[in-house]
């Protein structure tokens, strides 16, 4: 099916990540633009990408001629262009709950975690790679404590963060979570994120949206 969608991302960044897995979850296929975040003082930062999104950040849809950035907006935008295979629940408290816990991840935990704000503390405060990891570690461990304390034994939770199939919240869980992974954070506590991610990766549509699985993927 084609759609003219183009998504400029990059293969570790956890919000490029959640765009394709909402992409996937409503199967719509879309051309790839890899932008380097680190290759020549990042190419986020160039000219021709700087017309594109003025941001100078990732990920970026186009849809023909619109430009939509901020990957909830993205997530937000594709549900209402593209109903089939909803990333939100029809009740209204629902769709609260849903964006609460998207919301928890995308606006709580990820940015204190961005790489822009790694590069800061390096800079401006001489923050070595164990330091910056401890950072890291602390921000996802109290999003994670509160996210596991919301989603655990809460009647709404089902295979996935809501209900039996996966959306929004699934599609920000997933990424945070190989943060995690990726920045050594001890997961023990976090038996139900757990048991989500589990059921997500499963999935193709997590599979293929995987960070490992892009064609701008390199070595750890």
């Amino acid at each position: 099916m084609t759609t003219g969608l183009v998504l400029y991302g990059y293969w570790r960044s956890s919000a490029a990540y959640r765009a394709r897995i909402a992409l996937n979850l409503k199967g719509l296929e879309y051309e790839s633009r890899a932008v380097h975040l680190l290759r020549d003082g990042g190419e986020q930062h160039a000219a021709a990408y700087r017309q594109v999104n003025p941001q100078q950040l990732i990920p970026c849809l186009l849809d023909g001629d619109r430009v939509i950035t901020q990957s909830m907006a993205i997530m937000e935008y594709l549900d209402e262009t593209r109903p089939e295979t909803s990333l939100l629940p029809a009740e209204a408290r629902d769709r609260a709950r849903v964006r609460a816990l998207a919301l928890l991840v995308a606006s709580d935990i990820h940015p204190l975690g961005n790489l822009r704000v790694l590069q800061r503390l390096e800079s401006q405060f001489g923050a070595d790679e164990t330091q910056r990891a401890e950072w890291s570690r602390h921000w996802i461990a109290t999003g994670f404590d509160a996210m596991e304390a919301m989603l655990a034994d809460h009647v709404g939770t089902g295979r996935f963060c809501h209900g039996d199939e996966p959306g929004m919240a699934d599609a920000c869980l997933v990424p945070q979570y190989y943060n995690a992974l990726r920045w050594k954070l001890p997961l023990d506590g976090y038996p139900t994120l757990r048991r989500i991610v589990d059921a997500c990766n499963e999935l193709e549509a997590f599979q293929r949206a995987a960070p490992e699985a892009q064609a701008d993927a390199q070595p750890a």
